[in-house]
């Protein structure tokens, strides 16, 4: 008998999401495309209850905000014990951070470890999305 068969952890909904810690700054000089980049994302399956870690990137040409890097982080980390699927993660990013700083461009993209021999990148770009 496999003990660990339909066990999950413990997780949350979406409103542990703490958009509410990005903050940004003000930027007044030339356009620029500004790109982050972390491999320490994580958040919860909420159909199998365990981690998806991936790596998760940000670019963007900013309006007159940038976003500041610490709020950044811990947007990020707030992530980690919410149950959500990957593709709503890249979506909930991308409506937070264009919400935040108001770009002249922003693309998020998500890629995750492999899991079952499949691996998932998931892209939301503002110029491509434009009907």
């Amino acid at each position: 008998m496999a003990l660990a068969e339909g066990r999950t952890f413990e997780f949350g909904n979406e409103s542990g999401i703490r958009a509410d810690f990005l903050e940004s700054i003000e930027y007044t000089g030339n356009p620029q495309e500004i790109t982050y980049e972390t491999e320490e994302f994580s958040a919860v399956c909420p159909f199998s209850g365990l981690p998806d870690i991936g790596r998760v990137v940000v670019v963007y040409v900013p309006g007159r905000k940038l976003v500041e890097l610490k709020s950044l982080k811990y947007y990020f980390v707030s992530f980690r014990n919410v149950g959500i699927y990957q593709e709503a993660v890249t979506n909930r990013i991308y409506n937070d951070l264009y919400r935040c700083l108001e770009p002249k461009y922003l693309m998020v993209k998500t890629v995750y470890n492999v899991r079952g021999g499949i691996l998932s990148t998931c892209v939301m770009d503002s110029e491509k999305m434009r009907g």
